[in-house]
């Protein structure tokens, strides 16, 4: 009985990790890091309580956000990623881009006829990490294609966006107030907030190495 108890673990498991490998080839994470890899020994107004809350994926079966925002080395990519992992551990499927490469990917997309194909794929995904939001000029036609993703993620699945701008000046970096309110309206409502302060991280790696 033991020795069936053991092999029927060691096939559940050799599947666990191959799902895992599966769901994070599939995420293509900007870095490959997990919850337990986070520093929160650093001053920079981290919650762990809310990241160990996080940690069980609740937020994703709520279709719920996670809106990271503070200066640039703070370790926002970084946490987004750790999440993502996490996400995929619970078996969710996940997705990250930058926020340059998305709208650039579907903008090629609309000029190849391939937008609704690459819009679906997106859709079907449990998590959306859209990375660097507002660090570059949003121009009217990527608007429209955050206003349609995140119209069609409403309600049924998530979201975590990292900028080095306040959520409250989102509405600014819009810049169309129509479509601003549409989009902080959805984005806004049901999201978890994490505003990150203080030096940056990379300076300090940077200085501990040296």
């Amino acid at each position: 009985d033991e020795m069936i108890a053991h092999m029927v673990d060691a096939e559940w498991e050799d599947r666990f990790n191959r799902k895992l490998a599966r769901l994070l080839k599939a995420a293509n994470l900007r870095y490959k890091v997990s919850l337990e890899q986070i520093d929160f020994t650093s001053k920079r107004n981290l919650d762990k309580n809310l990241l160990l809350r996080l940690a069980n994926g609740d937020w994703i079966q709520k279709a719920e956000n996670i809106l990271i925002t503070g200066p640039t080395g703070v370790g926002k990519s970084y946490i987004a990623c750790a999440l993502g992992h996490q996400a995929a551990l619970n078996g969710f499927k996940i997705i990250y881009f930058s926020s340059v490469k998305l709208f650039s990917c579907l903008k090629y997309a609309k000029a190849d006829g391939t937008y609704a194909k690459e819009l679906k794929k997106i859709q079907k995904q449990h998590v959306l990490i859209l990375d660097d939001f507002g660090l570059h000029p949003i121009d009217e036609q990527s608007k429209l294609i955050l206003l349609e993703l995140l119209e069609d993620r409403f309600g049924e699945n998530s979201m975590i966006i990292t900028s080095q701008f306040p959520v409250k000046t989102w509405h600014q970096i819009i810049a169309n107030p129509t479509v601003a309110d549409a989009i902080c309206d959805r984005l806004i409502h049901n999201s978890y907030k994490i505003e990150l302060d203080g030096d940056s991280m990379r300076k300090r790696q940077t200085h501990h190495s040296g």
